[in-house]
Order: structure tokens, then C-alpha cells, then sequence
């Protein structure tokens, strides 16, 4: 399954250009938050990460939706690579699955 994630730091942040870029890429089920990347306890990323099934693939706008720090970053990859799950970051162009 194509698992999104969109993150904002604020409320009053728009979210809509991340979300209709996964929506190009027919991601089947998006998680969203509105909140600082350096708090890694957020909500919707928690929900994401105890949803995800080995085959899955998470696909994000950009790595800084995911984690603002490399450390962060390192522990998503070694959680996701634990469950075989891979991931895209289309700015980057990045994708563990290639």
C-alpha cells in the first residue's frame, strides 16, 4: 500500500501542494500534522508508523516532512527497513525500493 505523510508547523500552514503531490502518485491512505518537525512524538507520523505492513511504501513531499534532524531521519530509515517498508521523497528523489 502507498502510505502518505504531510506535515506542516503550524495550523495556519497550508498542507494542500503536499497533498495533491501524493495524490499524483495515488497514494492509497495520507496522514497529516500540523505541528514542528523537531518534535518527533507527533501524532499522525505515530499512527503511520504503527499502521505500516511489510511491502508498504511511504512516500513524502520532502525529507523535511519527515525529520528535521539526520539522527531522526536514521531512525525512521532503520524503523521502516525493520519492516520492510520503503520510502520515496520526491524532492530528493529519493526512492529505497530502486
Amino acid at each position: 500500500m502507498l502510505l502518505g505523510y504531510v506535515r506542516v508547523s503550524t495550523i495556519e500552514q497550508n498542507e494542500a501542494r503536499q497533498i495533491e503531490a501524493l495524490k499524483a502518485r495515488n497514494v492509497e491512505r495520507i496522514y497529516i500534522d500540523k505541528q514542528s518537525g523537531k518534535d518527533t512524538n507527533r501524532p499522525q507520523y505515530k499512527e503511520m508508523i504503527e499502521f505500516m505492513r511489510d511491502g508498504d511504501i511511504i512516500i513524502t513531499e520532502s525529507i523535511s516532512r519527515i525529520a528535521r534532524k539526520t539522527k531522526d531521519l536514521l531512525d525512521f530509515i532503520d524503523t521502516i527497513t525493520e519492516k520492510n517498508v520503503g520510502f520515496v521523497s520526491l524532492k530528493e528523489n529519493i526512492d529505497t525500493d530502486t
